[in-house]
């Protein structure tokens, strides 16, 4: 049985997208991208990143969304423009009633390429080869790809731990 994952970084001006087909334990890349926000305000931008995610789920169908959380780096107001534009994005997803995963930047990091605090760069050479990708995806649509993927890994680790059990 194939289940596809969508997987998402949020943005206030650039919000990345991948998706992947988890089939078994093979992780197939099926799509990705960067939406563009456009809106001279942020409810314009938030009516953006909603509209366009879900455009991409009506067309790709996914079965399950990974959303990248939000982290409190130095500026409380960018990680608060950061939490509304994930709110759109969940809404998006929540709206054609799909289940949604939250990971945490350095939970995606790990998953992907076995150190929390990697480099973007470590980040987009892994997802490239790690989906058999011909070159690197851009910054924000690898850490999409990352999300779905890390969603790939703990779903198969669970589906483990109840078979084992």
């Amino acid at each position: 049985m194939t289940i596809r994952i969508l997987g998402i970084d949020p943005g206030s001006r650039v919000t990345g997208f991948g998706i992947v087909d988890l089939d078994s334990q093979l992780s197939t890349y099926v799509a990705s991208g960067c939406i563009r926000v456009s809106g001279k305000t942020l409810p314009e931008r938030l009516k953006c990143i909603f509209e366009e995610l879900s455009e991409i789920i009506m067309l790709h169908h996914p079965d399950e969304v990974a959303v990248e959380s939000v982290f409190m780096h130095r500026n409380a107001g960018s990680a608060l423009k950061l939490g509304q534009a994930r709110g759109a994005a969940i809404c998006a997803a929540v709206v054609e009633l799909l289940p949604v995963s939250e990971y945490a930047p350095a939970e995606i990091k790990q998953a992907i390429v076995g150190r929390g605090r990697a480099e973007k760069e470590q980040v987009q050479h892994m997802i490239k080869v790690l989906l058999n990708l011909p070159s690197s995806p851009q910054a924000d649509a690898a850490d999409a790809l990352a999300a779905a993927l890390c969603h790939c890994h703990t779903r198969q680790t669970l589906s483990r731990i109840r078979t084992a059990q």
